[in-house]
């Protein structure tokens, strides 16, 4: 055994670097970031964010196609579920108000390599989210005038027919991300106050299309004659809230935006549960009236709220349907134009990604070299690709970085309180479990302070306080008495204790909640796959399919379980995501069930996504990254205390050498009007 542990050990720190976890400074509010978005900033940019094309193009594909009228149960189906992920991201936005997103989330609560992963991966949605938005820009802005911006370009610039590459060059939809990007890097009042007006039109263009649309709504199209309210059933409706819930894609902005916030804890849990009941009130209430206006199965796909006033007799209205379908897309491609440069930032900021990137202009205050080189990116994307095959792909990221969000929340929520202490790097840190709240200012006792001048010393709350009375120490007795009373986050709750304390008593803080959440994402996995392929692929025998069902679902409750009877933090004065570990759990299941449902040739690509970004963190972020240079630099210094003669301890500090070096290093000898240190 002894020989299998110098083997090991190298195995055992490589782990370690890769699972170490990000430490935030005392001061969690200080940025290089300018603090200047407010709450209503913030939900517009979280509506914008959401409310995009998918409300002009989304509603008709997914009533003709998929649920019928029923596309309004679809879609509060899907903001319920959404509501699930964004209460998760509410809590770590406002617990920890770093730019980052999912990135900084999984970072401080899981480990470093599954930030960057996640970080990656967001990076690419963005990009192709953005790509994708302005081609369809361009596409519709097309449609307008006939598509003489496409055949202009065919005939005059150039035509390839190359597999997964456009058509022709898209000048256009590469032209507006540049100019885009130009703006964005003005700072974020620029960004913020161009959100508004395209946000503002937007909003004037949805309330007029519900006006409108229901004053010419007809019952008559709910009917049996037209196929009735869910002609494709309970099924229909499931599928269509699969399909729906990616609209709803893009309240993460608000969380990614939290280091530019004025009042973080506040405005982060406001913003997120404004913004995503407006939208989700959008796209109910849209579909609604399109499926009221005209029969659902004569839908145009395209364009179907313009189509249907004009098949009403009212084709003006298409022109300011228009002209919401443009604005609705601008604030899309502002959303992701704001939120990618800062998660790449925030990489920079940590060491994981090239240092260039980390750079603010001292000016605008905000990365404007991230800014410029991942919009052009996008710009090029835009130019040559055709992202009909590659849209898809935004989902699986999207998704895994809810599913690690979700975690992280379980993780945080049971994690061990640790202390304040300072690092060998010379700064103060702190856990994320209790960075929210605010820091109270610790006095430092006289050391002059004799034993007949003071009976006790407690310390609560950061003060010093003196109790002269037996009455005050009988007092903090039972105060005492009672905290103990109450055990500490990640250890099993009291009254479990007759039952689950031979099992689980002697297991040290949060490892059985570890195990478990790694249990529950585990039988989250199996639960669905068995969901999604059993019948399909797998072709499994019905008692065999029910008795994987039985065994992993148990498998999924007993964890949630095990995690639920063990004390969670109470101290954050933030927001905090109710029923945990339970509404994180069904967020979990969800996500997973909808990754698991997404095609092979998505996982495929997704892979080799993974691939990349794994060649570029062991490349680059694992020797750059800040954690381990505080660790490196924590290891070259030690601490010893030493009793002098005259009974005084002091503290000396000397650097680590190794073996062999001759090192010298001076004690403090305290002076004669010194006070002798408190032992």
């Amino acid at each position: 055994m002894a020989l299998c542990v110098p083997a090991c050990s190298p195995v055992a720190r490589f782990c370690q670097k890769l699972n170490r976890l990000k430490t935030l400074e005392d001061d969690v509010m200080a940025t290089s970031l300018k603090r200047c978005l407010s709450t209503l900033d913030l939900a517009l940019l979280g509506v914008g964010g959401m409310v995009g094309s998918g409300l002009y193009v989304l509603t008709g594909t997914v009533a003709k196609d998929t649920a019928g009228p029923a596309v309004v149960l679809s879609f509060l189906i899907a903001g319920v579920a959404s509501l699930l992920a964004a209460l998760c991201y509410a809590e770590f936005g406002a617990r920890v108000p770093k730019t980052g997103s999912a990135y900084m989330f999984t970072y401080v609560s899981v480990g470093e390599i599954w930030a960057f992963l996640i970080g990656w991966n967001v990076i690419l949605e963005y990009m192709i989210g953005g790509a994708a938005v302005a081609r369809a820009w361009s596409g519709y802005l097309d449609s307008i005038f006939n598509h003489r911006i496409q055949n202009f370009t065919e005939s005059h610039v150039m035509r390839w027919d190359v597999p997964f590459l456009a058509h022709y060059p898209d000048l256009l939809a590469a032209g507006i991300l540049l100019v885009a990007s130009m703006f964005i890097s003005f700072g974020v009042r620029v960004s913020s106050w161009l959100n508004h007006i395209f946000s503002g039109v937007s909003m004037v263009v949805i309330t007029f299309i519900l006006v409108f649309g229901f004053m010419l709504a007809d019952t008559g199209n709910w009917s049996a004659r037209e196929g009735g309210f869910a002609p494709y059933g309970l099924s229909g409706v499931m599928a269509g809230t699969a399909t729906c819930f990616y609209a709803f894609v893009g309240f993460d902005v608000i969380a990614a935006s939290s280091e530019e916030a004025r009042d973080p804890q506040k405005a982060i849990p406001i913003a997120t549960a404004i913004s995503l009941g407006l939208a989700a009130t959008a796209y109910i209430l849209v579909s609604t009236v399109l499926t009221l206006m005209v029969p659902w199965h004569t839908l145009d796909p395209n364009s179907a709220l313009s189509d249907a006033f004009f098949r009403r007799g009212y084709s003006w209205a298409g022109l300011i349907v228009a002209v919401g379908s443009i604005c609705a897309m601008n604030t899309v491609l502002l959303s992701n134009l704001f939120s990618l440069p800062r998660i790449v930032y925030a990489m920079a900021e940590d060491g994981l990604f090239f240092s260039i990137f980390s750079r603010v202009n001292p000016v605008t205050k905000v990365p404007v070299i991230a800014i410029l080189v991942f919009g052009s990116l996008m710009a090029l994307l835009a130019l040559i690709f055709d992202l009909e095959a590659l849209v898809q792909f935004l989902s699986i990221g999207t998704l895994l970085a809810y599913t690690f969000v979700a975690a992280s929340i379980i993780v945080l929520r049971f994690q061990p309180e640790k202390s304040s202490s300072a690092s060998g790097g010379g700064g103060t840190k702190t856990d994320a479990s209790s960075m929210a709240s605010p820091s109270q200012p610790g006095s430092q006792g006289d050391p002059c302070m004799t034993r007949s001048e003071t009976q006790t010393l407690a310390q609560e709350a950061g003060e010093l306080k003196e109790y002269e009375s037996f009455s005050d120490k009988l007092q903090l007795v039972e105060k005492q008495k009672a905290v103990r009373e109450r055990r500490a986050p990640g250890m099993l709750k009291a009254r479990w204790e007759p039952y689950l304390g031979r099992l689980l008593g002697d297991c040290e803080p949060g490892d059985v909640v570890a195990f478990s959440v790694l249990a529950l994402m585990v039988s989250a996995v199996s639960l669905c796959a068995v969901l999604v392929f059993g019948n399909s692929y797998l072709h499994l025998p019905t008692w065999s399919f029910i008795l994987l069902l039985v065994v992993f679902s148990l498998a999924f409750f007993i964890s949630l379980i095990l995690i639920w009877v063990h004390e969670q933090q109470t101290k954050t004065k933030t927001f905090q995501v109710p029923l945990v570990p339970f509404v994180p759990g069904a967020s979990i299941l969800l996500n997973v069930f909808l990754m698991l449902k997404l095609s092979a040739l998505t996982w495929l690509r997704f892979t080799i996504w993974l691939a990349a970004g794994l060649l570029v963190y062991f490349g680059y972020g694992i020797w750059h990254s800040k954690e381990g240079l505080r660790e490196v630099q924590g290891n070259d210094v030690s601490a010893r205390y030493v009793v002098l003669p005259s009974g005084s301890l002091v503290e000396t500090v000397q650097n680590v050498q190794p073996e062999g070096h001759v090192h010298t290093h001076a004690a403090h000898t305290p002076d004669t009007n010194d006070p002798p240190a408190n032992r």
